[in-house]
């Protein structure tokens, strides 16, 4: 029996299409190396780069005092214990809390991170995967720090559920990359939304890709083969934390593998033993 790798191969040069950075995949630490550490804090993103992760990606919503934050709820009671609306609350309010105590006692005191602080954690070469949660009210504001800012040897991919956000980032940023995110509704038959669907999206929003939920049961050679011939060429899949996952999204050509144990995927994509 043919191994998965080789399975993939055929079938895409079979069908003329190209299959993007089957070797070189960006390995994203979902919300900082979550798994070892509290989600969306600097303890996370700093460890994700300890260990190796080619990104990060964090959650960001906008403030009452416009500020921009980085916390994956819409309110804080998950991570701080107290229930505070990020977009209700001032910066100098949610800094009050303390994010860390919850993953272990090593980790009490984490402040909520802003965008300044998560951006200024990138070292050069590094790509930084920014999820929009607030929705068009964060993208002037998310321009304008971007304008303030140095991210000329960095990457930057922002990427968001809500098709008017992702469309209006790329209308205002149209050199930074966007994909537009989804999941897939396994209720219907076929699941929703199909790969035409989706194409159809990033088509009508003017964005770069999607970032898809990595279903291995939804997402295969045939799903890719419609995407690319409907006009998406690029995709990322997101929370992928089995190794045997990790290879196969590789081998269908995902440019990015977003994961909570960035250093266990990392090592498997890379071939390290």
């Amino acid at each position: 029996m043919l191994c998965i790798s080789l399975r993939v191969a055929l079938f895409f040069a079979v069908m003329g299409l190209t299959l993007p950075g089957a070797l070189g995949q960006m390995i994203v630490a979902h919300r900082g190396a979550s798994h070892d550490a509290p989600e969306n804090t600097m303890a996370a993103f700093n460890l994700a780069w300890q260990q190796d992760s080619n990104g990060i990606e964090g959650d960001f919503y906008l403030t009452a005092d416009k500020q921009i934050v980085c916390v994956h709820d819409a309110d804080t009671k998950k991570t701080a214990g107290r229930k505070l609306m990020v977009e209700k609350s001032t910066l100098k309010e949610l800094r009050e809390l303390e994010y860390g105590a919850w993953k272990g006692p090593q980790f009490r005191g984490e402040p909520i991170p802003t965008f300044d602080d998560v951006l200024k954690s990138v070292p050069a070469g590094k790509t930084f995967v920014i999820e929009l949660k607030s929705k068009l009210k964060i993208v002037p504001v998310l321009v304008d720090t971007l304008k303030r800012s140095n991210t000329d040897d960095i990457q930057l991919l922002i990427i968001t559920f809500d098709e008017a956000t992702a469309a209006e980032c790329k209308r205002q940023m149209p050199d930074v990359k966007v994909h537009w995110l989804t999941g897939f509704n396994k209720k219907k038959s076929p699941p929703t939304p199909t790969a035409e669907q989706i194409a159809s999206v990033v088509r009508r929003s003017g964005v770069d890709g999607v970032g898809m939920n990595g279903d291995t049961g939804i997402i295969n050679g045939q799903f890719i083969q419609s995407l690319q011939q409907a006009g998406c060429k690029e995709f990322h899949v997101w929370t992928v934390d089995s190794i045997r996952d990790a290879k196969y999204f590789q081998q269908l050509g995902a440019i990015g593998i977003t994961t909570n144990v960035p250093a266990v995927i990392a090592n498997a994509i890379r071939g390290v033993q």
